[in-house]
């Protein structure tokens, strides 16, 4: 969107207090942050955190919502299906799936799925509108007190905007009957500023064989009232969608033209999604406190083996998932004094139950419902509580030190009783809890007013499906399993600098470690839980902005990651998925003139797709364009989405699959992908009042 928001230039209140060296208070003013030109001296905890603003959202081609996720640097976002299913992200030589170590909130709101139909810490960002988006913070490792579940690679919190300069409405075509209405606006009432939002999208895709057939709508209605020391924001979002998916495909398929890169072997698959919530958040003083309610929906077929196991009806299954979720967060921030130093501590404490009516796993054809393989009603139940001391110690040195106690309680209840395949599941219905303490720190030291080293270490987490955690028997064949941990520890560390050339050049650079105790996952396609060795990463990571004029800016970021299983073992050290090299790169524009526009790159390298590394996916390069005009209450704009029209892949598997044509009881492994999706042309004309 071209419009400005109020809210674009963020205020930092919260004030950083320092000592000089006769150890007096000296209160450093607060910031006024735009985007990347953020200053983060004397508030961040490590080098690589950071924060967006709408300001740089706006000029970002997107091809699907769920890539907004890529302005944390060295974060890729993919797609294997669908354009309505979650993303699948990358980051720190994570193949994060869609979401399991990386933690999302939305205005206070969790966007991870914990016992998920599909995959544990789904992460379906559509519900969001991105022009809706006032600021974007990130937080890269585990060094944070305040964030828990699913964060050990890092963690976004998106915060929608709370008025608007000006109202709009834009209308955008495209390609393949793209379609998208957007209208919104901000207005005084009631004492406060209410926003409303609109967003309707259809999309038919390029695909050869299927009709996407989209059919996306999200409405956002927020009111923000200020009290006599604070402020009240109350938020309703709404969210439908149903959608066709084009499923990754297997290479022999395409080698022996049965299909093209843009066709489909089962054109049935699909899904249908809904989400609503209600939201409250209340800062006063010191004091915040926020409170949420979710109910949540999925229907998703999927065909990722095609005839394998059922050479008859084939392996199309159902996933579905039915919840509420509710919860909310309390957290008091004061101002003391240790031994004549500042001193900030803050308390907290999180509460989020998912009441799950269905999580569920369906034997299908043609989305008919052949059989049960697996149905289970759940609840799950966590406290957190922690506690946050930050010290300045003089004007240079500064300490960060956090505790975290996490308490979580399972309780799952079989639905399907015998399922298709004979088994008796009831055994698998159970109660667990579990608990795990985490310690976190950091030194920062200010070199001077335009640098700032860091050394950051911390203890996270990740908890796993509470199928997994009470299974007793696999509901395939009915042999028995050993149910998983409740709760993954991990462990990071991480050395840092960041700092501002010339006031136009704002670079960071950060060398990081993480080690997972084991990656537990439950395989929501199966219906079962697949136990992998203990793992460790290190990394390095550079990002630079670069302010040229008031008018242009440069952006350059490189992540590179080594990955392998700490175990050694047969079949090899290697983790499927673990990217090596990423680099994204980009030149924007907003001119005086009423031009205004980016060209980005984004390139992520060749990665291992079996342990030993024998099989390996290629490179993937896209490039995106968005050019667009200003003239008064009007403004025009085109993207061009893989503009150099790339036949690079958005994401390679490795797996057994048999097509209908194979031999009956033969199983082929083959590289499954999903192609960049072509060329492609969109324009918008927006209108503001």
């Amino acid at each position: 969107m071209t419009f400005r928001w109020l809210s674009l230039l963020v205020l930092i209140s919260t004030q950083t207090v320092a000592e000089d060296a006769s150890n007096e208070p000296v209160v450093i003013e607060s910031l006024v942050v735009e985007g990347r030109q953020t200053n983060l001296l004397g508030e961040a905890v490590s080098a690589s955190e950071g924060i967006v603003g709408q300001t740089e959202i706006e000029l970002r081609p997107l091809l699907r919502t769920g890539e907004v996720l890529e302005l944390v640097p060295g974060m890729v976002v993919t797609q294997h299906s669908g354009t309505g299913k979650a993303n699948q992200y990358f980051l720190r030589g994570f193949n994060l799936d869609h979401g399991t170590d990386f933690s999302t909130h939305v205005d206070g709101m969790p966007v991870n799925m914990r016992t998920h139909g599909h995959g544990q810490g789904y992460t379906d960002l559509n519900f969001l509108i991105p022009e809706t988006v006032g600021q974007l913070t990130y937080k890269k490792g585990a060094y944070y007190a305040d964030v828990g579940d699913f964060s050990g690679a890092g963690s976004a919190q998106f915060e929608t905007a709370k008025g608007l300069e000006q109202g709009s409405a834009e209308l955008s075509v495209g390609e393949d009957d793209y379609y998208r209405v957007l209208l919104m606006n901000s207005f005084a009432f009631a004492g406060g500023t209410s926003l409303f939002a609109f967003e309707g999208n259809r999309y038919d895709g390029p695909w050869s064989d299927i009709e996407e057939d989209l059919d996306k709508t999200n409405l956002l209605l927020k009111h923000t009232h200020s009290l006599d020391d604070g402020e009240l924001s109350i938020s309703i979002m709404t969210y439908n969608n149903s959608w066709n998916s084009a499923d990754q495909i297997p290479s022999r398929a395409v080698d022996q033209a049965l299909i093209d890169d843009l066709g489909s072997l089962d054109n049935t698959v699909g899904g249908e999604s809904e989400r609503y919530s209600l939201s409250l958040d209340w800062r006063s003083a010191g004091l915040h406190g926020s409170a949420y309610i979710i109910d949540y929906d999925l229907n998703l077929w999927s065909n990722f083996t095609y005839f394998m196991d059922d050479e008859i009806d084939g392996d199309q299954f159902e996933q579905v998932d039915r919840r509420l979720i509710y919860g909310g967060q309390l957290s008091y921030l004061s101002n003391d004094k240790l031994a004549g130093h500042h001193m900030q501590n803050r308390v907290g404490i999180e509460l989020r139950i998912d009441d799950i009516d269905e999580v569920a796993l369906y034997h299908t054809k043609k989305r008919d419902r052949l059989g049960t393989i697996r149905s289970d009603e759940v609840t799950e139940t966590s406290i957190g509580v922690f506690w946050e001391n930050r010290v300045t110690w003089n004007y240079r040195l500064h300490s960060v030190l956090g505790l975290r106690y996490d308490y979580y309680d399972f309780d799952v209840n079989d639905r399907s009783g015998i399922n298709e395949n004979g088994v008796d599941l009831s055994v698998n219905s159970g109660t667990a809890n579990d608990s795990l303490p985490s310690l976190k720190g950091s030194l920062i030291y200010t070199l001077n007013d335009a640098w700032e080293g860091y050394v950051s270490a911390g203890q996270s987490f990740h908890s796993n499906d509470a199928r997994g955690v009470t299974s007793r028997v696999d509901p395939a064949d009915g042999n028995s399993v050993d149910a998983v941990d409740p709760l993954v520890r991990s462990f990071g560390y991480e050395t840092g600098i960041r700092g501002f050339i010339s006031d136009r050049i704002n670079t960071s650079l950060a060398l990081w470690a993480l080690e997972v105790d084991s990656e537990l996952l439950f395989v929501g396609d199966a219906g079962n839980t697949e136990e992998s060795r203990g793992s460790k990463r290190k990394g390095v990571e550079l990002t630079t902005y670069y302010r040229l004029t008031d008018q242009w800016s440069l952006d350059l970021e490189y992540a590179y990651t080594d990955a392998e299983f700490t175990d050694d073992a047969p079949e090899g050290n290697e983790i499927p998925g673990a990217l090596e090299h990423v680099v994204q790169a980009g030149v924007a524009a907003n001119l005086d003139s009423g031009w205004f526009g980016s060209v980005r790159l984004r390139y992520f390298g060749e990665r291992p797709l079996n342990e030993d590394g024998s099989v390996e996916s290629d490179a993937s390069t896209i490039w995106n364009l968005r050019v667009g005009y200003r003239k008064k209450e009007w403004t025009f704009k085109a993207d061009i989405l893989n503009l150099t029209d790339s036949d690079d892949h958005d994401i390679d598997y490795y797996y057994a699959s048999r097509l209908e044509t194979e031999p009956t009881g033969i199983a082929t492994e083959d590289i499954h992908y999903h192609v960049i999706e072509p060329r492609t042309y969109r324009v918008s004309l927006t209108y503001q009042f």
